[in-house]
């Protein structure tokens, strides 16, 4: 199997050739022997790189989950790093300047709340209004290309946790992304595929060391859970951060973790298990106290379903402590609440405060995808191929 990065550097390289080039990437943008993107274009004889831009965490990842980026000079070749997590989201035209083409090299997670495709959304925005060139190597999904899960995001609760309309789980890699963004966009985009990739392929699969995608990424683990976990975020539980677990265990100092394990595994949920666990995390929610909680453990990840799981977690935990459990107020005054946010709308935490059952939440989910279904397979590259 071989990346987009690697297909490009060894047979599509008259694409940047002649051009200035502006590399959008991070700490993932590594060939299979961990060598940088940046470095790699940078040292290339035949690519002139000249601006690098880094989207939330940093283009070496190290600021925080939300932590605000500024722009730099990378210490390495001396180029300007334009923050794309900072002032603006968007490129702007000063940012631009000199640049002919822009290269995007992320590694994404498949999961709808994860910011770094719609930082290649906006530069997309960004190329078609400035009349650049757009060129996106392509990289695996980590949790496959097969399965797609969850709602469809309602466009009122737009955010840089869900941009456009797309389901939890959207089974298609970065570049088929890409190529449904442009459906609206329409920029002079051009996808550098991989080879040897296909859809029924998870990470652990393609023979492809894995780097984490963000601070909190630990593995394949987190990432099946992550469509599902994560929206403990907007909920005034403990996701785990500042754990070595996190996503994959949540708790609060006044759950009994005992009881909320025996609750979850009496739901037989598929592909997973609870196991009751105390945990202190060192920052984040409820840094420094002990927590009491449950771990989720992966049985069979091809049969986790995680967003159905998340809410199922939610609702158990709400029924088991409703004078504790709470949705986090918005940050802002006038805002939404960040599980709204999350979960595309305000209608899953409306429907369980009125006390519906997870299945009545996910029953409009298969008729909401119909119109997704139709667009992404247009927008598919490895339909069915095995390169």
């Amino acid at each position: 199997m071989k990346l987009g990065l690697e297909v490009l550097l060894e047979q599509q390289v008259a694409l940047l050739r002649g051009r200035r080039v502006g590399l959008i990437t991070n700490h993932t943008g590594v060939d299979p022997y961990f060598r940088s993107t940046v470095d790699l274009f940078h040292n290339h004889p035949d690519i002139n790189l000249v601006a690098l831009y880094g989207p939330e965490h940093g283009i070496r990842g190290a600021a925080a989950a939300g932590e605000h980026v500024s722009s730099d000079r990378d210490p390495v070749t001396g180029l300007p790093v334009f923050s794309l997590y900072g002032s603006t989201r968007r490129p702007n035209q000063e940012m631009l300047e000199g640049v002919d083409v822009l290269v995007y090299d992320i590694q994404d997670i498949g999961v709808r709340y994860y910011t770094y495709p719609y930082t290649l959304a906006y530069a997309m925005d960004a190329a078609k209004e400035f009349g650049l060139k757009v060129v996106v190597l392509d990289r695996p999904n980590p949790i496959g290309g097969e399965m797609v899960e969850g709602n469809i995001l309602d466009p009122a609760y737009a955010s840089f946790v869900g941009l456009y309309p797309l389901p939890v789980r959207h089974g298609m890699t970065i570049g088929e992304l890409a190529n449904w963004f442009n459906q609206t966009v329409g920029c002079d985009l051009t996808v550098v595929p991989m080879a040897g990739w296909s859809r029924s392929m998870w990470w652990d699969e393609t023979g492809i060391p894995f780097v984490p995608m963000s601070p909190n990424s630990t593995g394949i683990e987190m990432a099946t859970l992550y469509g599902g976990t994560c929206l403990f975020e907007g909920t005034n539980l403990s996701e785990g951060r500042g754990t070595t677990k996190p996503f994959e265990q949540i708790g609060a100092p006044w759950i009994d973790g005992r009881r909320l394990a025996d609750a979850l595994n009496g739901l037989n949920l598929p592909g997973v298990r609870f196991r009751s666990v105390y945990f202190t995390p060192t920052f984040s929610k409820h840094k420094d106290q002990q927590c009491e909680g449950v771990q989720v453990h992966i049985i069979d990840k091809k049969a986790v379903q995680a967003p159905l799981l998340g809410l199922h977690m939610v609702k158990t935990i709400r029924d088991l402590h409703p004078a504790n459990f709470g949705f986090l107020p918005p940050y802002k005054e006038g805002g939404k609440c960040f599980f709204d946010l999350l979960a595309g709308g305000d209608a899953w935490r409306k429907a369980l405060e009125a006390g519906a059952t997870v299945e009545e939440i996910a029953a409009g989910w298969a008729e909401q995808q119909k119109p997704f279904l139709a667009q992404r397979a247009a927008a598919l590259l490895y339909v069915g191929v095995h390169d």
